[in-house]
């Protein structure tokens, strides 16, 4: 059985973006024979049904129980109307095959209108004025109360956007975000730290398979940082376990995705990772502020959101 953190969350994950459909099935089914209890989903994933597939055979085969299980899912950008977080959820619920989250996130702090997937014009969103994050949240604590959902959270979150949920009966209890060494982040672990925020890493290691329209010329390649390669040497590991590993001593949970099971193996491994002082000391002097998934398709022309309105930077 994997270590549990912070309300039971196991450290690692398994991050099923960019996991296709047709490969969901098989690498959910591997990931939960060789150990993984963690499984990060998201309806805008397209993927939830045959995750759920799997999920029912490794419980129906005596691999897993449900309760030993983590699983989360995420709020549409195109359901943040009050009316609209419910059904939402039981979505993902259906698609699943589950009775309930572990844990249901809102994806951005951004609102689409019905139908977007991508917005290309301002009439594509539904401006914060008209919409604001509060309501959002509101719907989401009655799913908590609806035994829909054990915990609720955020993704993308600034602090600022964080802190406009502080007075509400429940506070965010998560707070998923792009974190890595290029991008360390230390005013955020320190401010979810005093507000029993718990963090989770996605992009732990770059992100490099990402589709080719987030991706600029010439952006540093993080598994291949000559840094973590010498310190994967001392200690017989992949970079991605040096990584990994970071992430986790550094007090978050970490969701990496893999196809590969030879990787994916690798990856849960990571567990076993402990960096000294020294070594945490010449990662932390990495840090680049280098965001892989900046956000910048966000920021349509004339729309109500810019990188710095989204971000708070």
């Amino acid at each position: 059985m994997m270590l549990t953190d912070f309300k039971g969350l196991p450290p690692i994950g398994l991050g099923t973006w960019k996991i296709r459909p047709e490969e969901a099935y098989a690498t959910v089914l591997a990931a939960g024979r060789m150990g993984y209890r963690h499984f990060d989903c998201a309806s805008t994933y397209g993927n939830e049904k045959e995750i759920g597939e799997a999920v029912r055979v490794l419980i129906g085969e005596g691999v897993v129980r449900r309760e030993d299980l983590w699983i989360t899912s995420k709020l549409p950008n195109t359901a943040h109307r009050s009316a609209d977080v419910r059904p939402a959820l039981e979505k993902s619920l259906h698609d699943l095959g589950l009775a309930y989250l572990d844990l249901y996130l809102v994806h951005w702090p951004i609102a689409l209108q019905k139908g977007v997937w991508i917005p290309r014009k301002p009439e594509h969103f539904i401006p914060p004025a008209a919409l604001p994050l509060e309501e959002t949240w509101s719907a989401m604590e009655s799913v908590v109360d609806a035994g829909l959902a054990r915990h609720i959270g955020v993704s993308n979150f600034s602090i600022p956007k964080l802190a406009k949920l502080e007075g509400f009966r429940i506070a965010p209890e998560f707070n998923q975000v792009e974190m890595h060494p290029f991008l360390q982040q230390p005013g955020m672990v320190e401010y979810c730290r005093v507000n029993g925020i718990r963090l989770t890493a996605y992009a732990p290691l770059g992100s490099g398979d990402r589709p080719k329209p987030l991706k600029k010329k010439d952006e540093p390649v993080l598994l291949a940082d000559p840094v973590i390669h010498q310190i994967a040497e001392k200690h017989q590991a992949t970079p991605a376990q040096i990584l990994l590993g970071w992430g986790i001593q550094r007090g978050t949970s970490v969701v990496a995705k893999s196809v590969n099971p030879p990787r994916l193996r690798e990856n849960l491994e990571a567990i076993n990772i402990h960096l000294s002082s020294a070594e945490m000391q010449q990662i932390g002097e990495l840090d680049c502020h280098h965001r892989y998934v900046d956000g910048s398709f966000w920021a349509v022309p004339g729309g109500p959101h810019s990188m710095e309105s989204l971000w708070d930077e």
